[in-house]
């Protein structure tokens, strides 16, 4: 029911709601509602609304008689449509400026002190990730024929690492199919980047396969796979222990899982730099990216948020800053922090005339 247009008095109930349940914790009733100023309905209008905002799937009552909390469809049109700007103090704007200017001009000191700035000042768990440039090509090709339908295929890359990938075909796979897929793959697609595989290619691929041309589209398929998967970057968290602040996070299982997803990064490292190269490759970078929930690929981040915005110079994307916290997060004051914080960071680069590097 979700696709029914809000009212804007169910706008103004809905973001009532999820601004107190940000400040207090708690669900919020309708009682509650009727200190807001800008809230002149009665408790029974209130309550009314907020029925229909929890029927609409914007609202979840956790116990019969409490008050409601936000789910995560009303955060996600609380971020899209009703989130106002927080306009940070002429106080907080000069101690990002000069704290990220009194650093020296390069880039991984002024992230990790954006790092560090992050998470103080708003008391959640922020991250830095420093972009690398690679050009991933693969040298060298093999095919393993493993059973009738199935085979795995070998890529030396050109950093000197071997990746493999099972590739299942919908028919029996002969021996001869599986050394000429090897030979072709050698010849058409040894140091080829993933935006060189165009369809050209692939036709001529197939046209060298003759009768075995079905294998070219899931080969194809995984070879851009691993050319496009993440190739670098150093992926760094401060204030950690600051998620003990949040009741979301006093299970001692979910902490250690938590804790767990930090030490390991894969999940994250390949969401963010998958949103990191999209953005170079879009050429806009004003965005800030926010994941609520379940939106999050990782599991045990479901009653998390994962707010973070990328740092363009040069037409590289260079960094990105991020910050972890439930999904009862200040979002307008995380959101303009971002904003300033990388604006802030370009700023630093430009004065300190620090060279881009990649590697």
């Amino acid at each position: 029911m979700r696709d029914r247009e809000l009212s804007e008095r169910k706008k103004l109930i809905l973001k009532a709601v999820i601004e107190s349940h940000i400040e207090m914790g708690e669900p919020v009733g309708s009682k509650y509602l009727t200190q807001y100023k800008e809230i002149a309905y009665s408790p029974a209008t209130i309550r009314n609304e907020m029925a229909e905002l929890e029927e609409m799937g914007y609202l979840e009552q956790p116990h019969t008689s409490a008050g409601r909390v936000p789910s995560e469809a009303g955060y996600r049109f609380y971020v899209d449509s009703l989130v106002e700007r927080y306009n940070m103090t002429h106080r907080e704007i000069t101690q990002l400026k000069t704290a990220l200017r009194s650093r020296q001009a390069e880039l991984d000191n002024i992230l990790d002190e954006a790092m560090r700035l992050a998470s103080s000042m708003t008391n959640y768990t922020a991250l830095a990730l420093r972009s690398r440039h690679v050009r991933n090509v693969v040298t060298r090709f093999e095919v393993i024929r493993v059973a009738e339908r199935k085979m795995v295929l070998v890529m030396v890359m050109s950093n000197g690492a071997v990746k493999s990938k099972y590739i299942l075909s919908e028919t029996v796979v002969p021996d001869e199919a599986a050394a000429l897929l090897a030979h072709t793959l050698n010849q058409c697609l040894v140091s080829v980047t993933a935006e060189e595989i165009t369809m050209p290619l692939l036709l001529d691929m197939e046209r060298r396969m003759g009768v075995y041309a079905y294998l070219v589209n899931p080969v194809s398929k995984g070879v851009y796979e691993t050319l496009t998967s993440f190739s670098g970057g150093e992926l760094k968290f401060d204030g950690i222990n600051r998620l003990l602040s949040y009741p979301e996070y006093y299970d001692f299982d979910r902490l250690k899982q938590m804790l767990q997803m930090f030490e390991q990064k894969d999940d994250l490292l390949k969401l963010i730099s998958e949103e990191t190269r999209a953005v170079e490759q879009s050429g806009d970078d004003s965005k800030v990216q926010v994941y609520i929930g379940h939106e999050n690929m990782v599991n045990i981040m479901d009653n998390s948020t994962l707010i973070f915005k990328t740092i363009k110079s040069g037409g590289h994307a260079i960094g990105t800053i991020g910050i972890i916290g439930p999904t009862r997060m200040d979002y307008s004051r995380v959101i303009s922090m971002l904003d300033q914080l990388t604006s802030s960071i370009r700023d630093a680069l430009d004065d300190g005339g620090a060279e881009e590097h990649t590697e």
